[in-house]
């Protein structure tokens, strides 16, 4: 996830709730970082505050979509800029947020957003005869059995289940369990990977050798 503001206050608040929530989150304060950063990582979503120094959230917005970036994107606006609101929709952001704001009020517009990008119905993930509860953090079993997963397993199952069939290298896995400053280390996804099988059993995720990891669908 990426989050877009140059409010430090707005920044140290929110990032760490995003990260509870079970997202990897990186941050820009400008334009023009955040431009650089949503073009050159895959996030799964956008956090763009429109009123930014170097470049504005508007011009960031029409470069990403210009440039065929899909990434959702939930734009933040001032109360009294309801001009800026239908400018961001029509340039194709996919919700907005007026500030200040509740974060579970951001955390559900955001979920949502990703919800209708993925195609799902509800909040809940299911593939591979397994169900995913986002909200809880739960993964269950088809016979009922529940699983609490730590934060690491819950965002790599997650972005698996995203993707179901798709082969995901172990660079890509990285990008979306860590944050940039964090050691991106393969070996530890293998870990995570062989902690998700001992769950829920070793057919669930399928190795490619020299390509990545897959779930079965």
């Amino acid at each position: 996830m990426l989050l877009v503001d140059d409010d430090a206050d707005l920044i140290d608040q929110t990032r760490p709730k995003l990260q509870r929530a079970g997202y990897a989150v990186e941050v820009a304060g400008n334009g023009v970082d955040a431009e650089f950063l949503a073009k050159e990582m895959p996030f799964d979503g956008i956090i763009l505050d429109l009123g930014l120094p170097g470049k504005t959230g508007i011009e960031v917005l029409k470069s990403l979509r210009a440039t065929g970036i899909d990434t959702p994107i939930l734009i933040l606006t001032g109360r009294d800029t309801w001009q800026e609101k239908v400018e961001g929709l029509k340039l194709g952001a996919d919700d907005y947020l007026t500030k200040p704001f509740q974060f579970e009020e951001l955390a559900a517009r955001l979920e949502a957003v990703l919800r209708r990008n993925q195609g799902r119905a509800d909040n809940t993930l299911r593939c591979a005869g397994l169900s995913l509860d986002v909200d809880r953090q739960i993964a269950m079993t088809d016979d009922g059995n529940e699983v609490t997963l730590t934060g690491k397993e819950f965002r790599l199952l997650r972005y698996l289940m995203s993707h179901p069939q798709k082969v995901i290298s172990k660079t890509e896995l990285s990008e979306h369990v860590y944050e940039e400053e964090m050691i991106k280390d393969s070996n530890v996804i293998e870990v995570y990977i062989n902690r998700l099988r001992q769950s829920f059993g070793k057919e669930v995720i399928e190795t490619r050798r020299g390509q990545g990891y897959r779930i079965r669908g």
